[in-house]
């Protein structure tokens, strides 16, 4: 919480301490540190990293807001959807960067007309917020959207070997409504209580098409890496039985690969190895290269390993058992008390703290409580996985947020003054959902 050492390096904490303590020993620590669901990560970033190369998510971008013209209003709405869809598959981080320079450019173009007046200021405001609201949405929508979300899948499949796991197409059948309503409510905040009784004329429209102009026709690469991207996708979200009610649509890895041990991760792998085979039009370039290695942010993978380690020595000491207990009573008696309390005080905790690291704090400890008081686990850990991502308040709760401010264009009152109507709803939304539809589609 206080980060007296960098994340990275508290996450090593445990081959050190478990070993010594002797909860396990250092053959079993150290294979958490490198789980089936880093490997998702790993792939997913490495596609990612192609679209960045090739410029192919400034087109997807620049595509989505030129379809959302018209009003100001409108135009945020472009922005954030824009955003949104990037962020379901791009960090978080990489999308607010990119957007916010998009951004900043319609902003200018505001500025040279309308000089520095309250009209521009507010404009700009609401942009900026919209981007960082947008960017953190999005990484709900889907389990590589967002690290709390993959930590969600690990914690989950150890604590619960013998339960299904959860799917990439049942995630998002649950994710993608839920994050698309907490949007909406995103923007309605924004443009009701930032632009209220304000007319701001629209004016960035031609920057946009300036932007797309600049980019040319679609190059042979950009082409190859959404194809790749778009088969991705469909293989993680039919990869898994798909059953909604009594429809049941058989996965393709059970009907091609029968018994066979193939999972989201064995698949983002296979399709970032394509994009390093697959020539370029650059002479001795293919689509991905060494330099992508290096890029991977490995701390993060730390951060992921440190978590999991922590949840499985919670789970092997016993102590998970014990908090279990002392919880389970309570948990028994007012289930939907706990929930409601634990969504909640997981969004305002994440605006202090990491989100990722409250996740793998919180987890194992909400895995303990719902074996002990025979709950379902997934409608206590899945609440809180998404509450973690909902902090709009303050600069330091996510990467977009401190992007944002890093803009100079914000004030952290005016993100307040948005964020904490935010936070409330999508809480509200999130408690729903958790309680009335989570077992029914997980």
């Amino acid at each position: 919480i206080f980060e007296i050492l960098p994340l990275y390096v508290t996450a090593l904490i445990p081959v050190v301490m478990f070993p010594i303590t002797g909860i396990m020993t250092a053959k079993e620590v150290a294979p958490i540190y490198m789980s089936p669901i880093l490997l998702l990560f790993i792939g997913g970033f490495l596609v990612a990293m192609a679209m960045q190369e090739w410029n192919l998510h400034k087109r997807i971008a620049l595509n989505i807001i030129s379809w959302f013209g018209g009003g100001v209003s409108t135009l945020i709405l472009g922005f954030m959807m824009a955003t949104y869809f990037l962020s379901m598959w791009i960090s978080n981080t990489a999308t607010a960067v990119m957007m916010v320079s998009i951004g900043l450019a319609v902003i200018k173009n505001y500025e040279e007309i309308l000089g520095e007046s309250d009209l521009a200021k507010c404009f700009s405001q609401g942009l900026m917020i919209s981007i960082a609201h947008a960017a953190t949405i999005g990484g709900m929508a889907t389990l590589v959207g967002t690290p709390p979300n993959m930590a969600l899948v690990r914690i989950f499949s150890m604590n619960f070997p013998n339960l299904p796991e959860i799917s990439f197409a049942n995630w998002m059948i649950m994710g993608l409504p839920l994050s698309f309503i907490i949007l909406f409510i995103s923007w309605a905040c924004i443009t009701k209580i930032l632009f209220r009784n304000k007319k701001i004329p629209t004016l960035g429209n031609q920057l946009i098409i300036d932007e797309k102009n600049k980019l040319g026709e679609i190059k042979k690469e950009e082409k190859i890496v959404l194809l790749v991207f778009v088969l991705m996708a469909l293989s993680w979200i039919f990869r898994r039985d798909v059953n909604i009610g009594d429809f049941n649509l058989p996965g393709w890895s059970g009907l091609i690969f029968p018994g066979k041990k193939i999972d989201d991760g064995t698949v983002a792998i296979f399709y970032a190895l394509l994009l390093f085979m697959i020539p370029s039009s650059v002479k001795n370039k293919n689509i991905l290269n060494r330099e992508a290695i290096t890029k991977i942010p490995w701390e993060t993978i730390l951060l992921f390993g440190g978590g999991f380690a922590l949840a499985k020595g919670i789970q092997v000491s016993g102590l998970s058992q014990q908090i279990g207990e002392f919880f389970s009573d309570f948990a028994s008696s007012f289930p939907r008390l706990v929930v409601f309390s634990i969504t909640i005080g997981m969004s305002f905790l994440t605006e202090l703290t990491s989100n990722m690291s409250s996740t793998e704090m919180i987890l194992p400890i909400l895995a303990s409580i719902a074996k002990a008081s025979d709950i379902s686990p997934l409608s206590i850990m899945i609440p809180a996985t998404l509450a973690a991502s909902c902090a709009f308040m303050l600069p330091a709760a996510t990467a977009p947020n401190a992007i944002i401010f890093g803009s100079r264009r914000v004030k952290i009152k005016d993100m307040v003054k948005v964020g904490v109507v935010v936070n409330l709803l999508s809480v509200g939304v999130i408690y729903l959902v958790s309680i009335f539809f989570v077992d029914r589609i997980i």
